[in-house]
């Protein structure tokens, strides 16, 4: 059995946080979004389909998260109100995912919440340090999504 290597430690220690991390956001961003009858999950859903109308397949995608968890959250969404499918021009199957007056209210109450609570959370910490983490996460997506595809080639 190999060993681990210091940075093979140091990533794995990473990847324990952000897992604690990411259970963490997921409670803060369900706590921000009940008020309007939302989740962190729709919350997500949501705010991709504001800006243009969208298919699943293109949230779930963006998202990376799998088709059919998008459609769920998408088919609770549209049955409280908060979106409605359309039709898509480009494929007559993929309807398109269009935010309404309900979802843009609930929305702009959340952004504002998250706005505040972004600005708590964070005043302690040091500016460059959260750009530090910027970086890093995105290298290690990069370098994850670049390993993924090593892989396939194999």
């Amino acid at each position: 059995m190999n060993k681990p290597s210091a940075n093979g430690s140091a990533f794995t220690e990473l990847i324990l946080e952000v897992f604690r991390l990411n259970g963490l956001l997921l409670e803060a961003g369900d706590r921000l979004t009940h008020p309007v009858g939302l989740s962190s999950a729709r919350w997500q859903v949501l705010g991709v389909v504001e800006h243009q109308p969208t298919p699943v397949a293109h949230v779930a995608r963006i998202m990376g998260l799998t088709r059919q968890s998008v459609q769920q959250t998408a088919d609770a969404l549209a049955s409280d109100g908060f979106i409605t499918y359309t039709d898509n021009p480009h494929h007559r199957r993929a309807k398109l995912m269009t935010i309404t007056p309900k979802g843009r209210k609930a929305l702009d109450y959340i952004q504002q919440c998250q706005i505040d609570w972004a600005n708590q959370v964070s005043e302690t910490l040091p500016l460059e340090a959260l750009k530090t983490a910027i970086t890093v996460l995105r290298q290690l997506e990069e370098r994850l999504e670049s390993h993924e595809t090593d892989e396939v080639d194999e």
